[in-house]
């Protein structure tokens, strides 16, 4: 038992899982940010142009309502919300890793950027005097 629990705080305290817990987090709370700007600006605006439509309340009534029982409906505007929620978070995720990775090209080129002969042989003569 004393090696299961050993065991699983060396796993958990590795910097992945913890950069993973951090990821999701942030994650879900970027979700709910995305969604709120589907859902109370970039919907009603287009539901406006379109005249007036709003998605959440399109459905498909798959029957009549009877005895106090609602119909069954297919709610196809939930679906399209949630399609354009999908589309606006692909694409900020994709803006975002395109920004890190030009910002990582950039600290890469500037970490190989050849460095001066004059600076190679003051090294060296640094070098020789440090012996």
């Amino acid at each position: 038992m004393k090696n299961f629990v050993h065991e699983f705080k060396s796993f958990a305290m590795k910097g992945n899982v913890m950069d993973l817990a951090v990821g999701v987090v942030i994650g879900a709370a970027f979700g709910k940010i995305v969604s709120s700007l589907v859902a109370d600006i970039i919907t009603p605006i287009i539901g406006f142009l379109v005249g007036g439509v709003k998605f959440t309340e399109l459905k498909l009534n798959l029957g009549e309502f009877t005895n106090g029982i609602a119909p069954v409906t297919i709610n196809y505007g939930n679906f399209l919300q949630t399609i354009f929620d999908f589309i606006i978070i692909a694409f900020a995720i994709f803006i975002a890793i395109k920004g890190m990775n030009k910002l990582k090209r950039a600290h890469e080129a500037k970490e190989a950027a050849p460095i001066a002969e004059e600076v190679i042989l003051l090294r060296e003569i640094r070098d020789l005097l440090k012996k």
